[in-house]
């Protein structure tokens, strides 16, 4: 049975892991709250923005534009969306499964990691990474999304590489975040998009003319779809990392608690076992000596 003092001292760990436990979930209730409202006020733009070049190509019938085809090269971009910081439950082992558990061959990808954790985490399974944006989780802007998705979108217009995916955490609410695997680039007439449904007017089944041309009209409408994709994802990313971290906190907390109220127990009773046997043996020695 472990002593008087060895239990104190555990006690008195377990109770300055908790402080340090409610600090960061007060920090990470601050951040969502910020993350949260961004998310939800740009989360209308971002779906619609989805549906509606969704809906431009079931419209538009067979068009030569590269990125509505299926290209020859079997190399994957896959933009990877993690945190740069741990302690937050399985928030970045989620995402990381999407990868590793999906069917995509490891020879067949590049992975553009934007966070720290995914990066490791994939280096030590033996990804190629392609590029590591961890600076954006910190700090980004629309501007430098549009950057990397223009790199990626040249690579694939070169044939250098024929899809191009998103691997994010879809923010729900405050307690329920998706991992999400997108496909961004080719849009294929097969392919079914986020937001499908299978109802379809009369108006929907009629080809849409574009003036002055389809290609040129697409080449400017993808672009802005692909990198406002990404940056809605960023956003989204942040809240669910946010509230990820701030449940895990709680979580931490709240084990914390039924420790030291164990601890305490365990303490209370080698006192008590502790007194008993001085008492015992101040008797035994009284008794002796008379």
């Amino acid at each position: 049975m472990a002593s008087m003092r060895d239990i104190k001292r555990r006690r008195a760990g377990v109770e300055s892991t908790q402080q340090i436990t409610k600090a960061m979930k007060l920090v990470s209730t601050v951040k969502l709250q910020r993350a949260k409202d961004r998310a939800l006020r740009s989360k209308t733009y971002f779906h619609s923005m989805y549906l509606t070049v969704k809906s431009l190509l079931s419209k538009s019938g067979n068009l030569d534009v590269i990125y509505t085809k299926k290209q020859e090269c079997e190399k994957k971009a896959v933009i990877v969306i993690t945190s740069n910081r741990g302690l937050a439950g399985g928030y970045n082992s989620n995402v990381m499964k999407l990868i590793t558990q999906s069917d995509f061959k490891k020879e067949d990808l590049e992975i553009y990691a934007i966070g720290k954790k995914g990066r490791e985490l994939l280096e030590r399974r033996g990804y190629y990474i392609a590029e590591d944006l961890s600076d954006l989780m910190d700090e980004y802007e629309y501007a430098d999304t549009k950057k990397l998705c223009d790199r990626l979108m040249r690579r694939m217009e070169k044939g250098e590489i024929g899809e191009i995916y998103l691997a994010y955490t879809n923010f729900k609410n405050t307690v329920s975040h998706v991992p999400t695997m997108l496909k961004l680039l080719p849009i294929l007439p097969e392919d079914e998009l986020i937001g499908d449904d299978d109802s379809q007017s009369d108006d929907d089944a009629l080809i849409m003319n574009f003036e002055p041309d389809d290609v040129d009209a697409l080449g400017m409408i993808i672009p802005k779809y692909v990198s406002s994709l990404l940056y809605g994802a960023l956003i989204e990313a942040t809240a669910s990392e946010n509230g990820a971290r701030m449940q895990a906190m709680d979580n931490a907390t709240n084990n914390a608690e039924e420790m030291i109220s164990s601890l305490t127990l365990k303490y209370n009773r080698a006192r008590q076992g502790s007194i008993t046997q001085e008492l015992t043996e101040i008797i035994a020695g009284a008794e002796a000596i008379s």
